[in-house]
């Protein structure tokens, strides 16, 4: 028995001998997941980027124009950059040369205060020296003074490795070395680790697709910023390499992110503002003492709204992405909605006794990157996902404030107009939430004995269990009549629909409304639409959509999955979306040969398209069996009796059905507005290049 585990059996034997002090990094290796979020494939990607944005803290600084990064084949990474090195000099109160002290102690860099650095996410501090503590090797190169410097390190322990690879011999050594000469003009850092297999999970390793993105990110926030990214993973095929560059700025890559058509241009608000802080300072005597320092951040934002529902923000502090927002995008939403509210009050779009909108509202649609950049960000935690710096939200909010009041006050024709757009869109997003809520309101259902405020028309099932209900949109009056008929009342719902519905991909949140058979389908549905549809509250397990098998009913299941889509698209995400597969042709056979417990419909055979009618009845030939002429075309649902359609298209012994996903939901985006948008030409020739290809296999996928 150890003397821990005797302290916990005896108490009294607890004393100072038991506590023990974890000296260096040796905290880092014991709690990884305190710096570095986990030890999976994300904390791996983590350690990658605390390097790289090291990089990019020179690259802000203008002091780099180029960082190159490889992913090699034994499972190290290397970051390279040309910006001025790691300090090699030798620091006068450690002793200890600039790579070696950023390498092993955990709070030492040049974002602490030197005023080297205006704006840093993390320079050659915490996270360097936590990288290399969970690295089983690190290789450190510096380019500076007309040398090249280098140094190793084994699990944060400065040495010498005898070999390459980190399984070589290695000898623990402080100090670094000159390897070789470079111009004096060459200046640089290349730094490359291994991660320790002790630390991290076996199956962790780097995304490429993640690093893409991001490095692609990086390169949008800094313009003019040059990163490669090369990888050598994979065997037996050349190694990947791409190159990201943006002289555009945050302006282009909002109109990268954005998935839908806009309704604004992209409106780039930029501004700046102090306030103080106090902080820790050494004094002469080498005492930590409180002292005010005067801080400025700089705030740069680009956004746009669109024609969709979905919300799109990033937000950065000095190219440091917060995915968990902070107080930026705090002071970023309080503008938006209190500067709007005040405009739609004045352009009397808000009537004074209306409710006034909320965040989700004026978010709609939009598509925004908001930056700051600020000495020494107070960040909520080692991984930098939310910013705590209490000054960003006073001044986001006051820069945001007045740049968007001037644009939506705007007297020039152009921006007026669309400023118009933008207010209109955030009323309608008001109004579709309000109506969202009157339908969960009313969702339940009704028994004979209450008032339903559901519509008249609704032919609705006895079963409330969503795993089994269905409802059949069914095209035409005509239809439905045999479609009650044909029905399972205990768990099959009707909903029938008067023609071609209003194409939504072109209309507005309130003509969409104003819609009665848009209106009644949501209401029906009764998860409420867009935004705030929440999938849980459906009313149906299943939505079918029942049209005719002609070009006409083809049209109308575009135009119901174009509103699905918009309004009610976890519905297609989880795949609780079908379209119906009706016959086109009816065979029926001369001469049926009789079997024992043949049924009467055994005399009929269908067919789904004129291809297969083609080569049905040839079969039938070549096997001798005669059938009666003409073979029956079927011109609309309504021409088949209720036997019929509930063998052929509503009984789910029989039926078949085509079940539509979204599994790529931006392709999916590009579609729609492809073929349901304004723009006639691209819809054209999409539809000449394909004709000759479709396959009726591919209808409604």
């Amino acid at each position: 028995m150890t003397a821990l585990t005797a302290a916990v059996h005896d108490p009294e034997d607890y004393s100072a001998r038991h506590l023990s002090v974890l000296e260096g990094l040796e905290a880092v290796r014991k709690r990884p997941g305190m710096y570095i979020g986990s030890t999976d494939s994300r904390g791996l990607t983590h350690c990658m980027w605390e390097i790289i944005d090291n990089s990019v803290d020179e690259a802000l600084g203008g002091f780099c124009g180029r960082i190159d990064v490889t992913l090699h084949a034994d499972g190290s990474v290397s970051v390279s950059d040309d910006g001025r090195g790691i300090p090699v000099d030798v620091e006068p109160k450690s002793g200890l040369p600039g790579v070696e002290l950023v390498m092993t102690k955990l709070h030492a860099g040049g974002k602490f205060g030197s005023g080297s650095y205006t704006a840093s996410g993390g320079l050659h501090g915490v996270g360097a020296s936590v990288v290399n503590a969970l690295s089983a090797r690190m290789d450190v190169e510096v380019d500076r003074q007309g040398h090249t410097h280098a140094m190793s390190f084994r699990r944060g322990i400065p040495g010498r490795f005898d070999a390459a690879g980190p399984d070589a011999d290695f000898t623990a050594a402080s100090g670094l070395e000159q390897v070789r000469k470079v111009a004096k003009k060459i200046t640089g850092t290349r730094i490359r680790f291994w991660p320790d297999t002790q630390i991290f999970l076996k199956d962790a390793e780097i995304a490429r697709e993640s690093l893409l993105e991001r490095a692609r990110q990086t390169a949008f926030l800094v313009p003019g910023l040059t990163i490669a990214v090369r990888d050598e993973r994979t065997e037996g095929e050349p190694a990947h390499e791409e190159e990201f560059r943006f002289d555009g700025g945050i302006s282009e890559f909002c109109t990268f992110l954005a998935p839908d058509e806009p309704i604004s241009d992209v409106l780039r608000i930029q501004g700046s503002g102090s306030f103080t802080e106090t902080v820790p300072v050494l004094d002469e005597a080498g005492h930590m003492v409180p002292a005010d320092i005067e801080r400025r951040l700089d705030v740069d934002v680009a956004m746009r709204w669109g024609t969709g529902y979905d919300t799109n923000v990033r937000s950065f502090v000095n190219v440091i992405a917060t995915p968990k927002g902070g107080t930026h995008i705090n002071g970023f939403e309080r503008a938006l909605v209190r500067v709007i509210n005040d405009q739609l009050r004045a352009t009397k779009l808000l009537r004074n006794s209306d409710d006034p909108v909320i965040k989700d509202d004026t978010q709609e649609g939009l598509t925004a990157v908001v930056t700051v950049r600020l000495p020494e960000p107070q960040f909520e935690g080692q991984t930098k996902e939310i910013l705590g710096t209490s000054a960003a939200a006073r001044i986001v909010s006051q820069v945001v404030g007045k740049e968007l009041r001037e644009f939506l006050t705007s007297t020039k024709k152009a921006e007026k107009a669309k400023a118009r757009a933008v207010l209109e869109k955030v009323v309608g997003a008001a109004k579709a939430r309000l109506a969202a809520r009157q339908q969960r309101e009313t969702q339940r259902r009704k028994n004979a004995l209450e008032n339903s405020a559901l519509p008249a028309k609704l032919v609705d099932c006895r079963s409330e269990g969503l795993e089994h209900s269905e409802l059949f949109i069914v095209e035409g009056d005509s239809a439905l009549g045999t479609a009650k008929l044909a029905r399972d009342s205990e768990f099959q719902a009707l909903l029938p629909i008067r023609g071609k519905i209003l194409n939504v991909q072109k209309a507005s949140v309130a003509d969409m409304l104003k819609n009665a058979e848009c209106a009644a389908i949501l209401q029906v549905v009764g998860a409420g639409s867009g935004r705030t549809f929440d999938i849980d509250a459906a009313r149906y397990g299943r939505i079918i959509l029942m049209a005719d098998a002609d070009v006409d009913g083809a049209h109308i299941r575009c135009l119901l999955l174009t509103l699905i889509y918009r309004y009610m698209r976890p519905m297609l995400e989880a795949g609780r979306v079908y379209a119906a597969v009706p016959p086109l042709h009816r065979i029926e056979l001369a001469n049926p040969r009789r079997k024992r417990g043949a049924k009467p419909q055994d005399r009929y055979i269908y067919t789904y398209s004129d291809a297969e009618l083609t080569r049905t009845l040839l079969d039938l030939e070549k096997r001798k069996i005669a059938w009666k002429d003409p073979v029956q075309r079927y011109k609309g649902l309504g021409e088949m009796d209720a036997d019929q359609l509930a063998e052929t298209t509503m009984d789910p012994r029989h039926r078949t059905l085509r079940r539509i996903r979204v599994e790529q939901a931006e392709e999916a985006a590009s579609v729609f507005n492809l073929l349901m948008g304004n723009e006639v030409a691209p819809r054209r020739r999409f539809i000449q290049e394909g004709a000759q290809e479709l396959d009726v296999a591919r209808i409604d996928t």
